[in-house]
């Protein structure tokens, strides 16, 4: 059934509870970067969809990473189990990872957990044990969590969706990895950043948290305001990125993502909202721009870098 008005804005009201405090009524500037005593509130990570046109391979991609000066990688589930097959040891992967003083902040899988097929969600609970489990043994805590299987056909209720986001936050309490609410904006279910934030406290679950992602956010149709509700432990990785003037949010896709400062959105507006608060949050560089996979893959995640660094900057002064 479909959730009713009064009913939404009424378990709304579990939103404040569970994921605003009192500093959510402070401005953007109060929120600024500024209030952590100088030092930086975000760590740097690189999602290895930036280069995954070039089609390097993980230990190629750990080392480029290390290399362009970021804090940590972002994998995907894929390329990790492409590596075991390939008879490579997760303990090795793993000593590479730290040996090149990176750290494993998220990884992105795609376990249908959502679904309203039992025996495909039985399924896709198997799938994503399995990733956690592969992260876990190369040091990683957290994995996407988007609602993929449910991006096309009808809208789900949003309080059954909450139930199967407990399911999957078990079983990531039993496996030591934190499975992060995704918006994905092109999607029929989870689209915007309101709705995903309602599942994350319906599920009524500690370790409930969001991933958002600028390009998401917009495509999806929110606005960004309501970044500053989300308290400290709502947020632990922030997908960062930017989209162009044109094609306009019907028609604009994942492959026209751009550096961030290279497009039209208010990335220094919405870094203010998400960092501060004393809090640390890892920004995690997303882009699948065909464009960038042509090139040479340092060169563009050394640009990411700088990119993100210097939207950092100017959010500082702005």
């Amino acid at each position: 059934m479909s959730i009713k008005r009064r009913g939404f804005v009424s378990a709304s009201s579990a939103l404040v509870a569970g994921l605003c405090g009192i500093d959510a009524v402070r401005s953007s500037s109060e929120n600024s970067p500024t209030e952590t005593n100088g030092a930086s509130p975000f760590r740097f990570c690189l999602n290895t969809s930036t280069i995954r046109g070039q089609q390097l391979g993980i230990v190629e991609e750990v080392r480029i990473t290390a290399e362009a000066g970021y804090d940590g990688i972002e994998p995907w589930m894929q390329n990790l189990h492409q590596y075991v097959e390939g008879g490579g040891k997760l303990s090795d992967l793993r000593k590479r990872i730290e040996d090149a003083g990176l750290t494993v902040d998220s990884a992105i899988g795609f376990a249908n957990w959502i679904v309203d097929d039992s025996e495909k969600r039985r399924q896709a609970l198997d799938d994503a044990k399995r990733d956690m489990e592969v992260l876990r043994e190369i040091g990683g805590t957290r994995i996407a969590a988007p609602p993929a299987g449910a991006t096309k056909g009808d809208k789900l209720d949003l309080f059954v969706v909450a139930e199967r986001y407990r399911a999957l936050l078990e079983l990531g309490d039993r496996t030591g990895v934190v499975p992060q609410l995704e918006v994905w904006g092109f999607s029929t279910n989870l689209s915007r950043l309101g709705e995903t934030v309602f599942v994350c406290t319906e599920a009524d679950h500690p370790s409930a948290c969001v991933l958002p992602d600028i390009y998401h956010i917009f495509k999806g149709g929110s606005g960004f305001g309501g970044l500053q509700l989300l308290s400290d432990e709502a947020v632990h990785v922030f997908h960062v990125n930017d989209y162009p003037a044109m094609p306009g949010r019907e028609e604009i896709t994942d492959a026209h993502r751009v550096y961030p400062g290279d497009g039209v959105a208010p990335v220094q507006h919405i870094l203010g909202l998400v960092g501060g608060k004393n809090r640390s949050v890892t920004l995690s560089l997303e882009l699948f721009n065909r464009d960038y996979w042509q090139q040479d893959a340092l060169s563009v995640a050394k640009t990411g870098l700088e990119k993100m660094k210097a939207s950092v900057a100017a959010m500082k002064t702005a």
